[in-house]
């Protein structure tokens, strides 16, 4: 059984304010042992549930957080940028089971800590075919276009009852309550960790009951920009299309498509950001 597991960190244990999400910024080296720590706890359950081989990829923001020096050394990392997939690099058709540490509720959720989707400031909301989407749903989605069922999700309780919703009965671990967007009522790590890798271990036991979240093609995506800035430049990369002064849309049947252009709105919108000094 190989297992594929994607990691990011503002739902990672102990975790609650930005600083500790960027290089640089006060309690980020102190992040990323939290986060290979969680990273680690969901190999070790893997392993438990028998798995031959589990890969791991670090998806988030630079994509040069995870401590390959920490990490559990049956596992592989995938790491750093230029990732055409971005938060499912390496995730195929191979794999039985996809499991997500460290994730976050979608924008706008009440009581989701640290919640976003996909970029903290310049994204209001993303929809897929018409529905608000998230994060979870997202990458879940594509697992789903390759036939992977997801297993498990940890992160803050708003992001385990998103999962839920969305995935039926996956197995969850909630290492945090949220109190506001940059609060939260937190787990130790020796506590927290210990609850990852026993749902992943259940999880992966009975991974036969999971089925993959597969949405019916054609695959619409919106997105809801915060500046009519971004709305426009997003809008001139071919295939996307303006859909309102703050709205694009595209289209595909291929969901790799889809990630691949979260990642490239990533930059563009980013740029325009930046140059328009807040403004837009």
């Amino acid at each position: 059984m190989k297992v594929y597991v994607s990691v990011d960190m503002e739902g990672v244990t102990g975790l609650t304010d930005p600083e500790e999400m960027h290089a640089g910024g006060r309690g980020y080296e102190r992040g990323c042992e939290l986060m290979t720590g969680d990273a680690n706890a969901v190999i070790q359950g893997a392993f438990d549930a028998g798995a031959e081989a589990v890969r791991v990829n670090d998806a988030h923001g630079s994509v040069k957080n995870l401590r390959i020096d920490l990490l559990d050394e049956r596992a592989t990392l995938i790491r750093g940028p230029g990732k055409p997939l971005r938060m499912g690099q390496g995730l195929d058709r191979s794999y039985r089971a996809a499991c997500f540490a460290g994730y976050h509720a979608r924008a706008g959720v009440q009581h989701g800590v640290l919640n976003h989707t996909w970029m903290g400031k310049e994204i209001q909301n993303v929809y897929l075919n018409g529905e608000v989407c998230g994060e979870t749903r997202l990458v879940a989605s594509f697992a789903g276009s390759l036939g992977v069922p997801v297993a498990l999700v940890t992160g803050d309780e708003a992001v385990c009852e998103e999962a839920r919703e969305l995935l039926g009965d996956v197995e969850t671990v909630a290492v945090k309550k949220g109190v506001d967007r940059f609060a939260a009522e937190l787990l130790p790590p020796a506590v927290a960790q210990a609850r990852i890798r026993e749902a992943a271990a259940r999880a992966l036991n009975r991974v036969a009951d999971f089925r993959p979240c597969a949405p019916e093609p054609p695959f619409t995506l919106g997105v809801e920009w915060n500046s009519t800035a971004i709305a426009a430049g997003c809008a001139l990369i071919p295939g996307v299309r303006s859909a309102g002064p703050r709205h694009t849309e595209f289209v595909t049947d291929d969901f790799s498509q889809i990630m691949a252009l979260m990642g490239i709105f990533s930059m563009v919108g980013g740029q325009i950001a930046c140059g328009s000094g807040g403004y837009g």
